[in-house]
Parts: C-alpha cells; structure tokens; sequence
C-alpha cells in the first residue's frame, strides 16, 4: 500500500471513523513558538495516539489570544470539535477561561493555572526537575547558582533586548559560576553571548538546560539539560481527552510524567573548585 502510494477514502469509511476531533491550542505567537521542537514533539505524540484510537486533530494558532480564540469559537459554533488540548498554561489566559465558562473539555499541559481541581491536566513535577539539576550543580561544588530569587533574567523574544540584565548578571562581582535556563533555545542564547563576554563554557559558567532538543546536541559544548519528555505528555494529554470524551463522567486527572538529567559537557566544578583540587593551584 505504501509502496502504490495508496490513499484511504475517509468518506467510504463508516460514518463512526475518525468522526471525532481534538483541537490542539498552541500558544499565540508571531513565530517564536513555532520554532521550538518541544511543541512539535508533543504535537507528535498527541497524533499517534490519536490516530490510534481514530480520532482527527487539528492544529489552533494565532498571533494573539484573541485569534486564538476566534478560531476556537468558531469551531465550537460549528460543532468541530469534541475536546481540546491546551499546549501550554498561564494566568489570566483567556482561552482557558473561555473553555471553563462554556464548560468545554479540555486538557492542559502544564500544571493549570486556575481551578486546578476542576482541570484536567499533565505536567512535569518542575520544582523537582529543577531542585535535581540545582544539587547536581550544587555537589559540582557551585554556590552561586543562578536561580537565586536576584539573578533571575526573564526572555520573552529572542532579540537583543534582554542583553543589558544578561551582562549584568554575568559581569557582576559576585556572578553566578552555574545557571539554570528553561529552554534549550535559551541557553544557546546564553553560550552565544557569554562568547561575547569572553566567558568560556564550562570553565567560566556551567550551564544546565531543559528539554533535551535537537538544539542540545549539537551545540558547543553539547548542553546538560532535563528531559521532560514531551512525546510522552503529548500521549498522555490525547489519551486523557478521549478517555473524558468516552467516559464523560469521569473525574478530573492530573497525570505527572517523569523527568532525566541528561548529563554532558556543560558543566564543571566552578573556578576555585578546580584550583583547590590541583597542585599549586594550575588550571
């Protein structure tokens, strides 16, 4: 069949055949969101579970909340959609208030933001994630590791705006010698503009990241990061909509999926560390 090229006709199927369909709701974006692996991977999950139990999804993006939204409504309108996956969650975000107040089903990934007893979800356990890549930091022998409460830089688009708290942080007297960053994309961010600042990483700035893209692995050095799995999430969250669309009188689940530290070149004990631990202090 695959070699003849060959098509099903949907149409001749029975009626009962991939008759329902989730909505999958990206974060509004201009384009940043759509260049991040983490989201298509979770597509890919929701996808092959879905089709497995011969459910259709489809794809809902905008450039802002209320495009999003719009789409969403219009969908509902028409009847197209049986549930919907948020792939991400907020506060005061629109679109989940949108889905509560018309009681609509979905699912969140990531831990809901309000009614988090009356949402469905699936989430990492983050603050673990994020306690275990700061004592693997912490028994390399750093003690200034950035997440401290002061040293947190947030990076919303990636342009050079976010370069004054950067340089800041890192020509600080007491700068950290380790840094937690939340995405892949933004620690490559972080090596790119420590080259600038003439810091060397490991030696300089141990980075550990989130993720575990493609991104990664081919950086230089490669990136210690946590895998959160997202494949996994995206097979969760499918299989907990169509479990909810069966099964309408289920309760709300909350489905935690396990984390890794993946281990590689991008972290070293801090400076003082490596030259306590040599003869006469060389590097």
């Amino acid at each position: 069949m695959a070699q003849m090229g060959y098509e099903p006709n949907f149409e001749a199927e029975p009626s009962e055949a991939f008759s329902k369909t989730i909505g999958i709701i990206l974060p509004s974006s201009q384009r940043d969101v759509y260049e991040n692996a983490f989201h298509l991977e979770i597509i890919r999950g929701i996808g092959q579970f879905c089709n497995q139990r011969r459910y259709v999804n489809t794809v809902i993006t905008g450039e802002d909340d209320a495009e999003v939204l719009d789409a969403i409504q219009s969908m509902v309108a028409n009847t197209q959609a049986d549930g919907f996956i948020l792939l991400y969650s907020k506060k005061d975000c629109p679109v989940a208030a949108y889905l509560r107040s018309e009681g609509l089903l979905h699912v969140i990934v990531g831990k809901a933001a309000q009614s988090a007893n009356q949402t469905i979800y699936i989430d990492n356990d983050n603050a673990l994630a994020g306690e275990e890549a700061t004592d693997y930091l912490y028994e390399m022998g750093h003690r200034r590791i950035a997440p401290r409460e002061g040293d947190c830089v947030e990076i919303d688009t990636l342009n050079d705006s976010y370069e004054p708290a950067l340089k800041a942080l890192l020509t600080a007297p007491d700068r950290p010698t380790a840094v937690l960053v939340s995405d892949d994309i933004l620690a490559v961010v972080l090596e790119q503009f420590c080259s600038k600042l003439g810091l060397r990483i490991p030696k300089d700035l141990s980075i550990v990241s989130f993720n575990n893209s493609l991104f990664s692995r081919i950086t230089n050095p490669p990136l210690t990061t946590v895998d959160v799995n997202p494949y996994q999430l995206g097979i969760e969250a499918a299989s907990q909509t169509i479990n909810h669309i069966e099964n309408p009188n289920l309760l709300a689940t909350k489905i935690i999926v396990p984390h890794q530290l993946i281990v590689r070149e991008s972290c070293c004990p801090p400076p003082e560390n490596r030259t306590a631990a040599l003869p006469g202090g060389a590097l």
